[in-house]
Formats: C-alpha cells, structure tokens, sequence
C-alpha cells in the first residue's frame, strides 16, 4: 500500500471509531494496535510491549506537569472576583478609544489568556462579566458577541498556552521559546480585532455609547488597583520564566501558589472553591494528558508504516513552494478545526504534519505558532466551535446567530495568519533575542 492509502485508512478507521462515540484516546490507540496487527502483522504481544513503553515513557515527560498546574490556576481564577476587578480596571481606560467598553473584552481575553493558558476559561472568565454589562449599557450586541469570540480564542495563542506545551513536547521544541514566540502574534491579532472595532464605531458612534465616566485621576488610581491582582500574575509567570529564574512547569507553580495567596488575601479562598477547582483542574488535564500518550502511540505506529517519510517524499515530487505548502496546511487545519478541540488537533496531525514542515525547511518553532493560529480559527467556526458552545451558553443565541458575529474576526485572524506566514519574524524574534541574551 502507498502512504497515501495507508493515510486514508488509518483516517478512516479512525472516523469511523470516533463516528461511534468512542473517547478520542481510546480511537486513537484502537486504531494504532489495528493498524500494527493488520496492516504490519505485529502480534497482540509485541504490540502490547510497545504501545506500554511509549505511553510510559510519553506520560514522564516533566513539561506535562505544567498543564494541571496552568489549569487549576484559570479554574481558581474564574471562581473569584479576579476578573470582576479587571473589568472595572480596563472599563476607564478602554473608553478612551473610539469602541468605548467594547475593548474590555479584547484588552480583558488578552490579559486573561497571559495567567490561564485555556481558550474555552478565558471566554468563559471575561464573558460572564462582559456580556451582561455591554448589553446594560446599550452596546451593539453582534460586536460585544463576535469581538468576545475572536478575543477569546487568544488563550491558546498567548502565553502560558497549554496547547503550545502540547506542541512543544510532541515537536521537542522550547516550551520557553514557543511562549516567546506567541507573544507578538497574539498582541497583533488583538491589535487587529481592536482597529476593527475602532474603524466600526467611528463609522457608526450608536454602536458604542458614550461613557458616563470620565478618567480622572482618582479613577485612573482605582482603576491600577483592580488591575494589580492580574498584573502580579502576569509579571510573576512571564517574568520569571524570561528572566531565566524559572521553567514554565516551576512557573507554573509559581503563578498556582501566587493565585492562591490572592484569593486567601481577598477572602474568596474557601473549601467549596479549593474543590471545586481542584476538580475541575484533574478533570481537563486528565483528558489532556491520556490525550498525548494516545498521540505517541500513534506517532510511533505511523513510523512503522512509513507514512510521514513516504509522505514527505510524496509532496517533495509535488514540488510545492514554500506559500503553497503552507496554504495546503492552513486549509487540512481549518477543516479539522470543524470537528475537533485544539489538542486533539494537534495530537492527531502532528505525526504527519510535523515531518513535512521539516523537510520543507521550514522553522518548527514558527510552525507551532501557525499552528496555534489555525486551531484559534477552529473555536469560532461552527458545528465544533468551543468558544461558541460558551457563547451560546452566555447569550441564549443559536450557534450560527454566535458563528455569524464572529465571522468578521474570523477573517481578521486569517489576516493575522496571513501576516504571520509573509513576515516570520513576528513570532521568531522574541525567541532570538532570547538566544542572544543567554
């Protein structure tokens, strides 16, 4: 059989397992053991002896420990006032610009996703505030919707990104220099989304009402105050690990234990949220982690049938440019993004994926960028769109109605991802000057 067809029926087997209801993981090593038994005459033994090494080995990994500790601190986060206060600090200052209020939610995901690491918590976190607070104050509903589903997404592209630890453990790729990477990227998508919603209110000023408040310097003054507790978080994650002082599991760690002291200091830190939390932490990172071991194990076996090297020399014939290639994998990951959550994309992909960009030259560390970028556009496009399951939850909205106000910011990441691919250094040169300074 040719990778080709090997390909196809490894993504049949496994369309038809998950089109069963079975768990993504179990599918995937279902599909792994059928793949060696059938299709390379492995015994159930040998089989067996393999798939358990593999997950052994893939489950020690220590980057992994970082992402129950990234999860626990957005859960704890999001049953606190923490992101109340930040509203009320961001809404002085956003009022400033043409839009008003509007831009709490974009300058509220883009500093939410800088302490979380979760696209669905930072939707989810700075919704619950801003939703029923625009629509109190008369603002247009498919702006305040649409800006909070592009706005949102950015918790996987800014760090401390789960799905970049993901990435950088399949790919053996600097988790450090992957964060580095998503910075400026994700700062000029929200910068895109935020000149969009500027452009629009200027247009039409009913849009966003005027504000009633005025930033003096006694509101400016509350304002920093409400704005200190995810400032801490911030400057203590980001910082220690760019400072060199941590790793992103110890700042992991750091930021969990800094969480925790401000959640004690402003008495919202009780047994129901400490469980609460606790659980739905273990929960997610569960699915996460026995998502990764399925994945190596997959990796593996697709090694065995030779898919990514007959792969790579099958597009190497095709002869694709650099633009191409990467416009073909922009297309296979937007189509993905329909049906699957982010680490599942990743998890299933990067087998074959991860080979091809390599041999096209093209750099591993802004591939998983990219990357990033293309799993974001897969949370706002429906049937499968976290962000817009979280949406419809907050706004009581149909699943298109919340698709279609999100499709401008749609095309506006698309824009961003365009940018990225024609100007590179966008996500490599905070990794450089990292180098550099060491």
């Amino acid at each position: 059989m040719s990778s080709v067809e090997v390909a196809l029926a490894v993504l049949v087997m496994l369309v038809a397992a998950l089109g069963f209801g079975v768990w993504i993981f179990i599918a995937l090593l279902l599909v792994s053991v059928a793949s060696l038994v059938f299709m390379l005459d492995f015994t159930f033994l040998k089989t067996g002896v393999i798939n358990s090494t593999i997950i052994l080995r893939a489950s020690s990994a220590w980057e992994l420990s970082a992402i129950p500790l990234f999860v626990w601190m957005g859960e704890l986060i999001f049953r606190t006032d923490i992101a109340r206060r930040l509203f009320n600090g961001l809404a002085p200052i956003a009022n400033l610009a043409p839009g008003r209020m509007l831009h709490t939610n974009i300058m509220g995901c883009t500093l939410f996703a800088a302490v979380c690491g979760s696209s669905a918590a930072t939707t989810a976190t700075v919704g619950k505030i801003t939703i029923k607070e625009l629509k109190s104050r008369g603002y247009d509903e498919t702006l305040a919707i649409g800006s909070l589903a592009g706005a949102g997404s950015l918790g996987l592209l800014i760090p401390p990104s789960i799905v970049m630890i993901v990435y950088g453990v399949l790919a053996e790729v600097s988790v450090a220099k992957l964060f580095a990477a998503g910075i400026l990227p994700g700062l000029l998508i929200a910068g895109l989304y935020s000149g969009y919603v500027m452009l629009r209110a200027a247009a039409n000023p009913a849009l966003a009402p005027a504000a009633k408040v005025r930033l003096t310097l006694p509101v400016l003054a509350r304002s920093m105050m409400d704005l200190l507790p995810v400032g801490i978080l911030v400057v203590l994650v980001l910082g220690s690990i760019y400072s060199g002082i941590a790793t992103p599991t110890e700042a992991a760690a750091v930021g969990v234990f800094a969480t925790l002291v401000l959640t004690g200091v402003q008495k919202q830190l009780n047994w129901s949220v400490l469980y609460d939390s606790l659980y739905g932490a273990i929960k997610l990172s569960a699915v996460i982690c026995s998502l990764l071991a399925a994945a190596a194990v997959l990796s593996t076996t697709m090694g065995y049938l030779r898919v990514p090297q007959q792969t790579s020399e099958m597009i190497a014939r095709l002869d694709l440019g650099h633009y191409q290639l990467i416009l073909v994998l922009a297309v296979f990951y937007i189509i993905l993004g329909l049906f699957l959550d982010g680490v599942s994309i990743t998890v299933m992909s990067l087998p074959i994926t991860l080979p091809l960009i390599v041999a096209a030259g093209i750099d591993p560390l802004w591939f998983g960028v990219f990357l990033v970028v293309m799993i974001e556009l897969g949370q706002i496009t429906p049937p499968i769109g976290f962000n817009l399951f979280i949406l419809q939850r907050l706004t009581d909205k149909s699943i298109l109605t919340v698709a279609w106000y999100a499709f401008p910011f749609f095309v506006l990441m698309c824009i961003g991802a365009a940018l990225l691919a024609a100007f590179p250094q966008i996500a490599l040169w905070l990794p450089e000057l990292m180098t550099a300074a060491k």
